[in-house]
């Protein structure tokens, strides 16, 4: 397992040359998280320079994440990356949503909250992970027990790389971690 010395951006280049070629020689679709989009490009080049033909799977943040009735990846640049062949997920966070807006109102703690923060114990990508494979399995992207080459990460860049057998979100437990290829290290 390759251990980056810090979380964040500076990572991405290595973390998508890794997660490409790996999910070339393993035959995975590779599934990516981005926010704004600026790690796709990054993933794409790779993707050439490696002549990976999988499937290549960014997962956004929802509408309304940040503002209301907004998204941070512009339209216009989501609509160039699709005519590049890559494929968008945006939906409800699969470990969060609706459990987030009853703790700010009622100041509890929730089941799928307890879930996001147990994993973010192995730091911010791998809870990505997780959660953007729940995601794409819930709109029916990715197949459940079908494992996928997963790139998340944390501080605006990708610097996780985990192999993911997906679930959907009402057999969560059934989501395997199975390998993880690179995480930053937390201390």
């Amino acid at each position: 397992m390759k251990a980056f010395a810090k979380p964040g951006r500076e990572n991405t280049q290595e973390a998508a040359e890794l997660a490409v070629r790996e999910a070339k020689q393993r035959g995975l679709d590779l599934l990516m998280a981005s926010t704004r989009g600026l790690s796709i490009p990054v993933v794409l080049e790779e993707a050439e320079k490696q002549d990976y033909h999988g499937r290549i799977i960014a997962v956004t943040h929802a509408y309304g994440y940040g503002e209301k009735n907004t998204i941070e990846i512009e339209d216009a640049f989501r609509k160039e990356m699709a005519e590049k062949g890559v494929i968008f997920v945006t939906g409800t966070h699969a470990l969060s949503a609706a459990e987030r807006g009853m703790s700010k109102v009622f100041k509890g703690v929730y089941p799928l909250e307890i879930v996001a923060y147990t994993l973010r114990m192995f730091g911010q990508g791998t809870k990505v992970c997780v959660e953007m494979a729940i995601m794409a399995a819930d709109q029916g992207v990715v197949r459940e027990g079908e494992p996928v080459m997963c790139l998340a990460g944390s501080a605006g860049g990708e610097d996780t790389v985990a192999i993911v057998t997906p679930a959907v979100s009402n057999r969560l437990f059934e989501l395997k971690v199975n390998e993880v290829l690179a995480k930053p290290s937390l201390y």
